[in-house]
């Protein structure tokens, strides 16, 4: 496994993280923990999670999926870069969500006390706070930074403008600001390269892409189709009618180069100069060992012009649409 720096900070991460949403409901504990046992076995040292996920009735139950594998100790904790994320209400009664300072103290010592650890690598905004001043906001970080709780910070779905007003308030303070920006980027998904992309590389933060096979859509959705493996129903099948003609191009480019649709989507995420690691979401040990022999696949100067051809990216504002 390779290893790259998040943004412009020094911490050393793999240049996939595990994404964890799936842990805990749509995969069970035993094999949650056993996808994480392979996961730094292959060198895998970055894990991702949020607050909120298990969902309904079950949220915060991935964070506890977790806390309970590091409790099993052999330097599980020491061994992973860890970040979680809050903003989604945990409950009905007011300040039970977004970026309060309130709300930001009560849900990093929730997320600890259920991942069972006394600091967070990286504790991300899982959205915009349009209610809540920057200043607030750092200030409220600052202290959890202070006491030790949390190292560094991040964001998640931020507009290019979010990131530079972040940043220039966090500057204000002499504060670091944000080092990482979750986005959905992929093949198929190429808005933020506008001014996410943009904004990021110039303030030094590192794009960690979500949805890196756009929900299956660019994991050989067709030939699983055809084999009976996998049947789409309502926004995806929606999706997949649209887009039907490129999905199938691709797939046979894909073919073509002798390698799995999948693979070469998350290759060619990590040819791609601002992003840190895709962020992988297994539900099982096999499809976490599909993502990890993707991290080995080289794609030419030739290979990525044909699939900017099958699935057209954008040049940065306001070239794109402007002189």
């Amino acid at each position: 496994m390779k290893y790259t720096q998040l943004g412009r900070s020094g911490l050393s991460v793999s240049r996939l993280c595990l994404g964890t949403m799936n842990f805990g409901w749509t995969a069970e504990e035993p094999e949650s923990h056993a996808i994480m046992d392979s996961a730094l076995g292959h060198g895998i040292n970055f894990f991702d999670t949020a607050n909120v996920y298990g969902f309904g009735e079950n949220k915060g139950r991935t964070e506890e999926v977790i806390g309970n594998w590091f409790a099993k100790g052999d330097r599980r904790r020491e061994r992973t870069v860890l970040a979680t994320k809050l903003y989604a209400p945990m409950g009905d009664w007011p300040n039970e969500g977004k970026l309060s300072a309130l709300n930001i103290r009560r849900a990093l010592d929730a997320s600890l006390k259920r991942l069972r650890t006394d600091y967070v690598d990286l504790y991300q905004f899982h959205h915009i706070d349009r209610a809540t001043p920057w200043e607030e906001i750092w200030q409220a970080m600052e202290v959890a930074v202070a006491q030790g709780k949390v190292l560094y910070v991040g964001s998640s779905n931020f507009a290019g403008w979010h990131i530079a007003q972040a940043q220039a308030v966090a500057a204000r303070r002499n504060f670091t600001g944000l080092v990482s920006e979750q986005s959905l980027y992929n093949l198929m998904a190429r808005t933020v390269e506008l001014e996410v992309i943009p904004s990021a590389q110039f303030h030094g933060v590192g794009i960690l892409p979500w949805s890196p096979l756009q929900g299956g859509l660019l994991g050989g959705v067709l030939r699983k189709e055809r084999e009976g493996k996998r049947r789409l129903e309502g926004r995806a099948k929606e999706a997949l009618q649209k887009h039907r003609e490129r999905i199938e191009r691709y797939e046979a480019f894909a073919d073509e180069l002798g390698h799995e649709p999948g693979d070469i989507a998350l290759a060619w995420l990590l040819h791609q100069p601002a992003v840190t690691a895709p962020i992988i979401g297994p539900r099982t040990s096999a499809q976490l060992e599909a993502a990890v022999r993707a991290a080995g696949v080289t794609l030419d100067a030739k290979t990525l012009s044909r699939l900017d051809d099958i699935f057209p990216g954008h040049r940065p504002a306001p070239e794109d649409y402007a002189w």
